[in-house]
């Protein structure tokens, strides 16, 4: 398998802000899409707040890597603070790009990014999801946001999915269902290239 037949993604964020789960959705819509995925998290200490890493590897045929990733073609940054202590552009790929939560233009994160010259695009996870969830639940935006940058699956699919993994998990609570796709929806608007 050729390597531009991977497309890797890495996740950045902290404990309890949903990095993990937003990976493992994205392979769970993957999957469902006819991909063959990895979603998984790499824990150091376990606490709230805590930087927490995750990674999916997507492809058309069977993945026989099983590491971290250290070249992604996609980095989610799910906590703008981050951008001071962890060096989440290490080996992110020039032709891919960077997904940064943050209510500021790509521009004016760029001096935060240790010369990073690909794309950057931002989104205000935070603002979408108090609109439409009624919390600072970041990871759904951010999922969305990064389904739209890559184009890892395609958006109509990636919608309707959602949709039905939301109505299966939260049968019971229909506003949850209806506050997270309109999360989704609005992310795939607002994500701002630079």
């Amino acid at each position: 398998m050729k390597e531009k037949d991977i497309i890797e993604i890495r996740w950045h964020g902290r404990g309890g802000q949903g990095a993990k789960t937003a990976c493992l959705l994205l392979a769970d819509v993957a999957f469902s899409s006819g991909k063959h995925v990895q979603g998984f998290p790499e824990y150091g200490p376990e606490r709230m707040g805590a930087p927490i890493t995750a990674y999916n590897r997507i492809s058309s045929e069977r993945c026989s890597v099983h590491s971290n990733i250290y070249k992604p073609d996609y980095v989610v940054v799910v906590d703008e603070t981050l951008l001071a202590s962890v060096d989440v552009t290490s080996g992110l790929k020039e032709s891919g790009a960077i997904i940064i939560n943050s209510e500021k233009e790509p521009n004016d994160l760029r001096s935060l990014l240790r010369g990073y010259k690909g794309e950057v695009y931002t989104i205000n996870a935070r603002k979408i999801s108090e609109e439409t969830i009624g919390k600072n639940m970041p990871n759904t935006p951010m999922l969305a946001a990064a389904v739209k940058v890559s184009n890892v699956v395609d958006s109509d699919h990636f919608i309707k999915d959602m949709e039905a993994s939301f109505r299966h998990k939260f049968a019971s609570r229909p506003h949850v269902i209806e506050g997270n796709m309109k999360a989704i929806m609005k992310s795939l608007e607002e994500v701002c290239a630079g």
